[in-house]
């Protein structure tokens, strides 16, 4: 009986309701005594904070693990980079490594606003180039017109 005590999440809340007098369905029936009401609201928000409290513990404990599991990776990948800079080093030649660059996920995750500018500007040139080429079609059109009116005339 005691394991099964142990082993019950709810017990603290069924202890809480037993001692306070009377059962759940006599909760539900409607009191006229405000002694009786005023004892059931402290009793209830008493409920209620350790609930909040239980929740605030809870929000705490998985955030911590959350940021402990971030920090590991962390380490684990700064760990990686160092250990495959020092052996890039050992290897000596920056021939070998001009030849075959490693690829590293943080060194690219790094690079992502150096290259949206690059896109920017390419995106940018490309537009502009359009828009002289359109325009100067336009004035070689603009310019062949009077041209032609003149020769019919």
């Amino acid at each position: 009986m005691s394991n099964e005590q142990l082993n019950d999440p709810l017990n603290f809340v069924r202890n809480i309701w037993g001692n306070m007098g009377f059962s759940l369905p006599g909760m539900v029936a409607p009191t006229f005594d405000v002694d009786e009401l005023d004892k059931r609201i402290k009793d209830m928000k008493a409920v209620e904070g350790w609930l909040r409290m239980n929740l605030s513990m809870l929000q705490m404990t998985i955030q911590s693990l959350e940021m402990q599991r971030t920090t590991v990776s962390t380490v684990q990948a700064m760990s990686k980079m160092a250990s495959d800079t020092a052996k890039s080093m050992a290897a000596g030649s920056s021939q070998e490594a001009a030849a075959a660059p490693e690829q590293n996920a943080f060194s690219e995750a790094a690079m992502w606003p150096w290259q949206m500018m690059q896109q920017m500007r390419e995106q940018m040139q490309q537009s502009a180039e359009a828009a002289v080429a359109a325009a100067s079609e336009a004035a070689t059109t603009q310019s062949e017109k009077p041209a032609a009116r003149r020769a019919k005339k």
